[in-house]
């Protein structure tokens, strides 16, 4: 009785160590870089662990499998599987590094792996659970931007900008991008502009984001209109102007869209009016030049005075400041 007591405890503790789950205590482990990896259909992928054993064991083998179940105690392989061997490769050591990569990932690779490795010792065999759990999808479908506005922005407005986006696992980060800024603008599916500036013309995409990947939307333009601003007259001669020369007065200003007519205005009097640009002096109407500038040549002193200029396009108009033009002649008669 007592010798078969014994017989059946020898039994148990053989047991026992062939099927033994390793303490931290025992100095077996492996340690994954993360549980959960998810990756892109047609992506490489490379899961980072470490592995740590008793003291006086040496690495035999050492190789990667997708089952805590083995076959006739046998766990398959992957670098001699045939639908892995051409796409797995090991990348760690025999010491402690059991790093792998995995190219061409397929939907079917969608699964649990486990490092395992067999030391030189009988009771040497370990499989590093819990493993890492692999998902592959398909990348995100391109979004796609709307504007609210189809018409004319004009400053002033309220612009809604729309995100759309076909994708499973579904889209769970939104973010818009101004021209070719690496910072965001905003965030959400919907990137709104109310009260809208000339600033905010541009191009702006947005991008989808979900678990294992993100995509960028084509490209879409905000032309935002505003009126002339910034309108300045100036003098081509910062010297001192004589009667006989020749002067050049030249309006300049932003605008969109840009200005198409230009006036000129001096001391209540009119000096031009023309299909694309307009010079006044004043009161008058009748056209005397065209274009953007102004020239006089063989000024008199009777042209002597304050000049400005306004310039005009569809959404409005703006005057700049004078600049006074003084001519050294006789006096004017």
């Amino acid at each position: 009785m007592v010798l078969l007591q014994i017989l059946l405890v020898i039994k148990l503790v053989i047991t026992e160590r062939n099927n033994r789950v390793y303490s931290a205590d025992d100095d077996w482990r492996v340690t994954y870089s993360s549980s959960h990896i998810c990756a892109l259909k047609d992506s490489t992928v490379t899961i980072h662990c470490t592995y740590t054993y008793p003291t006086g064991h040496k690495i035999n083998t050492v190789f990667w499998t997708n089952t805590q179940t083995p076959t006739d105690n046998v766990f398959p392989d992957l670098s001699e599987d045939s639908e892995y061997k051409q796409r797995i490769q090991y990348l760690g050591d025999k010491q402690h590094d059991c790093s792998v990569r995995l190219t061409d990932v397929r939907h079917t690779d969608s699964h649990k792996y486990y490092f395992r490795f067999i030391t030189n010792k009988p009771d040497g065999k370990w499989t590093g659970a819990p493993g890492v759990t692999l998902a592959v999808t398909d990348p995100p479908d391109k979004p796609v931007i709307s504007i609210s506005s189809s018409g004319v922005i004009v400053e002033g407005d309220s612009v809604n900008l729309t995100c759309s986006s076909e994708s499973n696992p579904p889209v769970h980060i939104y973010s818009w991008f101004k021209e070719n800024q690496t910072t965001s603008v905003g965030s959400g599916n919907i990137y709104n502009i109310t009260n809208i500036r000339s600033d905010h013309s541009g191009q702006y995409k947005c991008k989808t984001r979900h678990t294992c990947g993100e995509k960028y939307s084509d490209p879409v333009t905000l032309n935002v209109l505003y009126p002339p601003r910034n309108v300045s007259a100036s003098i081509s001669s910062s010297g001192v102007i004589v009667e006989g020369d020749s002067v050049t007065l030249t309006c300049s200003s932003e605008s969109n869209p840009p200005v198409h007519i230009y006036s000129w205005f001096k001391e209540e009097t009119s000096v031009g009016s023309v299909l694309i640009y307009s010079w006044f002096k004043e009161t008058q109407t009748s056209s005397v030049v065209s274009g953007q500038t102004f020239s006089i040549s063989n000024i008199n002193s009777c042209l002597s005075g304050w000049f400005y200029c306004v310039a005009h396009n569809k959404d409005g108009s703006q005057r700049s400041d004078a600049v006074s033009l003084t001519v050294k002649g006789v006096s004017c008669k």
